[in-house]
């Protein structure tokens, strides 16, 4: 079983909890930013969180894995690999979350979605959207790091989140870090 102190270890560790003034994918500035992709260049690791989800979902048939690009894609890939089913990744095109590469969604399929890090939960919403809309079954969503200060919440869809790290967001208008003249540093995608 894999607990919240060794997900914060690793975080740690690999240098993926960075302080600063951040604009994150949501439009919000944070004084802290989570850099998944210092855990998602290490397959160890990767392999180790993927399993957690595979063995909280153990009892739930799945057909098969969808994850939000780009961090998804990882985390969908070796999550389908350990539950020997296919994966799938959406993406972003036109602002509209999509299917792309000859990948497809059938109806009724049993699909898990996985997500790495969640602040606001709208590219998680769009992509469970993108799924019911082409009638497939969402029967879970795993969740490596909501940073979000409310609990990610998903009515109706089971969740499990491996590290629930509440960090402070703010609107732009209200950032106090703007306010001190700190400098707002992009990472991560550009919606």
């Amino acid at each position: 079983m894999l607990s919240e102190d060794a997900m914060i270890a690793w975080l740690h560790a690999c240098g993926a909890l960075l302080q600063g003034h951040f604009l994150l994918t949501s439009g919000l500035h944070s004084d802290h930013y989570v850099e998944k992709f210092r855990l998602l260049e290490r397959p160890d690791l990767v392999s180790r969180m993927c399993a957690e989800w595979v063995r909280r979902f153990g009892d739930t048939p799945i057909d098969a894995v969808l994850g939000p690009a780009v961090g998804g894609i990882v985390l969908a890939f070796e999550t389908a690999r350990q539950l020997g089913c296919r994966y799938l990744f959406a993406e972003t095109d036109n602002g509209c979350r999509t299917l792309r590469r000859g990948f497809a969604l059938h109806p009724h399929e049993r699909v898990l979605i996985v997500e790495d890090v969640v602040t606001t939960g709208s590219s998680l919403k769009e992509t469970i959207a993108l799924a019911q809309a082409r009638n497939a079954q969402v029967v879970g969503v795993g969740v490596l790091v909501d940073r979000g200060e409310t609990p990610l919440h998903l009515p109706g869809i089971r969740t499990e989140v491996l590290l629930r790290l509440p960090l402070r967001a703010f609107l732009p208008e209200e950032c106090p870090l703007c306010q001190q003249g700190i400098p707002l540093e992009r990472r991560g995608s550009k919606r």
